[in-house]
């Protein structure tokens, strides 16, 4: 495996992390936990590597990810 399907792997599963701990946390289901996470900021830089944000702990981006919901009025 290269470095490159490596790291793709690797982002694809911290996604699905982030995904389910937030649908856990929030008590939503996986489809709008999913919606959610796909329309934030978080995924743009996780899918960029943006200051290296995707190797940190899914639980620590899972509580970002809420704060920045939180600030948008989303129901979280």
């Amino acid at each position: 495996m290269s470095d490159v399907e490596l790291e793709a792997f690797y982002k694809e599963h911290l996604e699905e992390s982030i995904i389910k701990q937030l649908s856990k946390q929030e008590n939503i289901s996986l489809d709008e936990a999913m919606n959610l996470y796909y329309n934030s900021k978080l995924a743009n830089y996780i899918h960029e590597g943006k200051y290296d944000i995707q190797y940190l702990d899914y639980k620590v981006l899972t509580d970002n990810l809420i704060k920045e919901l939180q600030n948008q009025d989303f129901p979280c």
